[in-house]
């Protein structure tokens, strides 16, 4: 055995030790919301395609339009053969969406931040991000060599005081969170921090991979209640959009910088073709069908209310067990049941904080949720600290 086999099993046994290994598991996605897995059909409570889009037919109908027309990848990256005329007709829909001048797609929400980051700072300035912020956005702080400090989790007082206490040594400051916490689900204070970023010259930039689609009639998180003045809005188009890739939206010449020197969208392939449909059917969707972009929320809140639990913000639910072994305990109680609900558990999460993480789509059944409420109400939130 080789050193290095020898390095991963001890890796691997230290994590099984703990209950923190991984291991991937062979599913099919049937039906909205349905999955198989090792031949059970289950009704997921794990999945982010908030609005069921990777499935709708037009959704479906654009993706193999766009595979008959134009093949399967975009052949090279989108500065040399790869982009394709329906990438402009995307960004303009996004930036359209979200308010802004432009738009730039990238190959995936994690290339995004790590791009975007690294391109607009460097080693002379601040990032200033949410400690709960998603683990590409404190990579993308790490790549591009500036200060990185974080802030307590929505803490705005926080995020004030580091800010009066180091903006002044650094030439530029980035202030950044995710718009919705994949992991708890609740909301930044958007409007808070950019007023913070305006009073100390930082430029906020909120990560909406879970707020496009669902929240604020489908815009995002940057418009509950009211527009925010938020020059850097990030996203991905994997979730409520149901396709694949990441976004910036900003100026115009904020994203023609971007065009030109973010390594993760300079030295990579374009998105294929067949995404960039995908997006385009899905956006049509989402500016056409307010009831369906308001289903996951309202599907949410039923399941907290029927559980006493705080009111939720997002379509994202957690219930903290703490204890790892207690979560994957839990998630297969439910699994039995035939439910699948995901046991969350570190480094994902903070250490003593693993959990059940629910996601609620616009095709769960009603009768569903109402019957995971009272399993759990019965049979786990009780042994949860």
């Amino acid at each position: 055995m080789s050193s290095l086999d020898t390095f991963a099993l001890e890796k691997l046994a230290a994590l099984e030790a703990r209950h923190l290994r991984r291991t991937l598991q062979d599913s099919t996605r049937a039906d909205g919301p349905w999955i198989i897995r090792n031949g059970v059909r289950l009704l997921s409570f794990s999945c982010n395609d908030y609005l069921n889009l990777a499935q709708h037919p037009a959704v479906r109908d654009a993706a193999i339009k766009a595979i008959r027309e134009h093949g399967v990848g975009a052949g090279a990256s989108r500065l040399v053969t790869g982009n394709h005329p329906l990438f402009a007709e995307l960004e303009m829909r996004l930036a359209r969406l979200k308010g802004t001048e432009a738009a730039c797609v990238f190959g995936s929400g994690y290339l995004a931040n790590l791009g975007i980051i690294s391109t607009l700072m460097g080693k002379n300035d601040l990032v200033l991000m949410d400690e709960l912020s998603h683990s590409c956005i404190l990579a993308g702080a790490d790549l591009s060599g500036a200060t990185a400090l974080t802030f307590r989790h929505n803490d705005v007082n926080h995020a004030a005081a580091l800010l009066q206490q180091h903006r002044g040594q650094h030439r530029h400051a980035l202030l950044a969170t995710d718009g919705v916490f994949s992991m708890d689900g609740d909301l930044a204070p958007v409007h808070a921090l950019a007023t913070l970023a305006k009073q100390y010259d930082a430029w906020l930039l909120t990560d909406d991979a879970h707020g496009i689609g669902v929240v604020a009639g489908g815009r995002g998180s940057t418009f509950v209640n009211g527009v925010a003045d938020v020059p850097l809005q990030m996203g991905t188009l994997s979730k409520a959009i149901g396709s694949y890739g990441g976004y910036l939206c900003a100026s115009q010449s904020v994203i023609d910088l971007i065009k030109t020197r973010a390594r993760t969208f300079v030295y990579s392939t374009g998105l294929p073709p067949a995404s960039a449909a995908a997006a385009i059917a899905a956006l049509n969707i989402i500016e056409t069908d307010p009831d369906l972009v308001a289903a996951p929320l309202r599907k949410a809140q039923s399941f907290t209310r029927a559980l006493n639990l705080r009111e939720a913000e997002s379509p994202i639910v957690p219930i903290v067990m703490g204890d790892a072994e207690k979560t994957l305990l839990a998630s297969r109680l439910l699994e039995d049941e035939g439910f699948l609900v995901a046991a969350i558990r570190p480094p994902t999460v903070p250490p003593g904080t693993s959990r059940l993480r629910l996601t609620f789509t616009a095709a769960h059944p009603d009768d569903q949720i109402q019957r995971l409420a009272r399993l759990i109400g019965e049979r786990i939130l009780p042994r949860a600290p």
